[in-house]
């Protein structure tokens, strides 16, 4: 088995509240400007145990999300060690096969990595990231009429393939990153969070 995962997810777009590109269609403003970071509560890569990391990037898409082409900053959290960095980057870079590589092929170009300080805080589904000096924002969820979050099902594009998405909004969103000409300071825009189990 190469990898064995489960964690959360946390992502934020400029896309309005509720992202269209989740149901395959286009975007709200071209390009899309995201950030997504999947934090690992438990599991290994290769045989190398990556628990309690975050993997982010920051994502440029200039389109329909299924078209790919996306451009990329990836950050590896600087808590990891020089073995954890490879398998993380083997497992985003699509190497390790499966739901990832999937997920990842829409990315066209990876324009840098770098390791900086991940701050990644869960409380049920709304939750808060910070990646370094690069971005960060603040998630509160959405509930229905019986008080249980929000959530998506069985849709053409998931950043966590297999689980439900819970539907939310980033009370903030900030984004400074110019090698993908991200600048963004935005309230009450898009987000999405939930559990994840990737396994390949």
């Amino acid at each position: 088995m190469a990898y064995d995962l489960d964690g959360a997810l946390l992502e934020v777009c400029t896309c309005n509240i509720l992202c269209p590109c989740w149901v395959g269609e286009d975007p709200d403003s071209v390009p899309c400007q995201s950030i997504m970071a999947w934090h690992f509560d438990r599991g290994n890569i290769d045989g190398v145990d990556v628990s309690g990391l975050t993997l982010a990037g920051l994502m440029d898409i200039p389109g329909n999300v299924l078209d790919g082409n996306w451009r990329s900053m990836i950050y590896v959290d600087d808590k990891s060690t020089p073995q954890q960095e490879e398998a993380l980057l083997n497992l985003f870079t699509g190497k390790l096969g499966g739901p990832v590589a999937d997920l990842v092929k829409l990315i066209g170009e990876v324009v840098g990595v770098e390791r900086v300080p991940i701050t990644f805080e869960l409380d049920g589904v709304a939750g808060t990231v910070k990646i370094g000096d690069a971005a960060e924002a603040e998630i509160v969820a959405y509930k229905g009429a019986t008080g249980k979050e929000s959530a998506l099902y069985d849709t053409v594009f998931s950043t966590i393939p297999g689980s439900p998405a819970y539907v939310g909004k980033a009370s903030s969103y900030r984004a400074n990153v110019p090698a993908l000409n991200i600048n963004v300071d935005l309230k009450d825009h898009n987000a999405v969070s939930g559990p994840f189990h990737f396994e390949f």
